[in-house]
């Protein structure tokens, strides 16, 4: 049954509904190579930024490689010329698929990014899609729009204990002045969480407008136009696939303050672009881009594994492996996944990944004493030796040799007896 308003009560939650319907206007398009007044709300917003970009630059975090960062800038300037200088997007190691960029330019790109695109046409689009933000002041946007409504907001849960502050002292009884108190309290709770909504389905503006500028300058850089829905289902392949019930479940469960549009909706939003955009065919080489990330390869699927949803690095890894490029380092690390997972009939899948992995070249050291351990744990000795005496062979400086020797020694004495 609907609760009764007293029409004090009712009277302001009139005024909270038109509280929440008002929305500050929107900033203008940023010019190129502009600066904002100190004394502006983007003055202050540019000052924070520059002390997180401070902060990203002397950050453990960031990655260095010369070669890496020059070809991301590479596609910033591709995707965005007219803000040569205005845009510095560093690359953070960190195993989260986020990209981020400030009022002032600095942006951000995680390394889960890069080893989750398969070509630089996906890289593009998510770096267009931060531009996006960039020049249409989406920060600044956001900032007023919070700014607003929390001091509205402010304002009338002051009005509203007040007012009901004054109701209860003149209430008849001591059940009807706790009543009143009650009622209050349920409508400023309405108007925070009203505004909070609404500030969130502002956001989520934000965001289809940045899918769609992120498109529009990726195609006309000459990107593929289907490569931005392809990034997003990929992702939501892996979220299907997930260790975690409740990241299985997050996208289909919308609400208020998802800042993101649903992962269905995006995707076809994207595919719609896609059909009617002229250009049809990618420019990008992805044998050039897997070249680009290989020296990361090993390093960022190990960061990976640290989150321990084996689910999803294992779809990760199936995706990379589709290349035929790079098998010694993916099976291998799809064989870490089983081994740190330890489902049922893991280990042995694990056993034959790393014997799978230890056929091709590019195999970490590391598969033949891992193979060894497990072959040992299963009972098969002689498989077992052989993983043992291949890996000190192959790593004579190996800082554990001694206690694999000791493993050998053990074996060839089992043996004896």
């Amino acid at each position: 049954m609907p609760r009764v308003l007293r029409p004090r009560a009712k009277g302001l939650a009139l005024l909270a509904a038109a509280v929440l319907a008002a929305a500050p206007a929107g900033a203008q398009p940023r010019a190129p190579h502009l600066r904002p007044a100190e004394t502006s709300d983007e003055g202050g917003i540019w000052a924070l930024s520059e002390k997180a970009e401070l902060a990203a630059r002397q950050s453990a975090e960031r990655n260095r490689d010369p070669a890496l960062n020059a070809y991301v800038a590479g596609i910033i300037a591709k995707l965005a010329p007219e803000y040569q200088g205005d845009i510095r997007v560093y690359v953070m190691d960190r195993p989260f698929f986020n990209a981020q960029m400030a009022a002032n330019g600095y942006g951000e790109v995680w390394s889960s990014v890069l080893l989750r695109a398969q070509s630089e046409d996906e890289l593009a689009y998510v770096l267009g899609h931060e531009i996006g933000h960039f020049s249409e002041n989406h920060s600044i946007e956001s900032y007023r729009s919070l700014k607003a409504r929390l001091g509205a907001t402010m304002v009338l849960q002051a009005v509203v204990t007040v007012a009901a502050a004054g109701a209860a002292v003149n209430a008849g009884s001591a059940q009807g002045a706790t009543d009143i108190m009650r009622a209050a309290s349920a409508v400023s709770d309405l108007i925070y969480l009203g505004q909070l909504a609404a500030y969130f389905g502002y956001s989520r503006e934000n965001e289809s407008e940045a899918d769609a500028l992120g498109f529009k300058r990726a195609v006309a850089a000459g990107y593929d136009p289907a490569a931005g829905a392809a990034i997003w289902r990929s992702l939501m392949a892996e979220t299907e696939a997930s260790s975690f019930k409740r990241v299985r479940e997050q996208q289909a469960r919308p609400n208020v303050f998802n800042t993101h549009p649903l992962s269905v909706e995006r995707v076809k939003a994207l595919d719609d672009m896609a059909a009617k955009s002229p250009v049809k065919a990618s420019t990008s080489d992805r044998k050039a881009y897997r070249a680009m990330i290989r020296p990361h390869l090993a390093v960022w699927l190990k960061d990976d594994l640290r989150r321990r949803d084996y689910g999803q690095s294992l779809v990760l890894i199936d995706r990379l492996s589709t290349q035929g490029e790079d098998l010694g380092v993916l099976t291998f690390y799809r064989a870490e996944a089983y081994r740190q997972r330890r489902g049922e009939g893991d280990l042995e899948l694990a056993r034959k990944a790393y014997a799978e992995a230890g056929a091709h070249a590019d195999a970490p050291i590391a598969a033949w004493r891992c193979l060894g351990d497990l072959s040992l744990q299963a009972g098969d000795r002689a498989a077992a030796k052989t993983a043992y005496e291949t890996y000190l062979a192959r790593a004579p400086q190996a800082q554990d040799r001694w206690l694999v020797e000791a493993s050998l020694k053990k074996l060839s004495e089992g043996s004896a007896t």
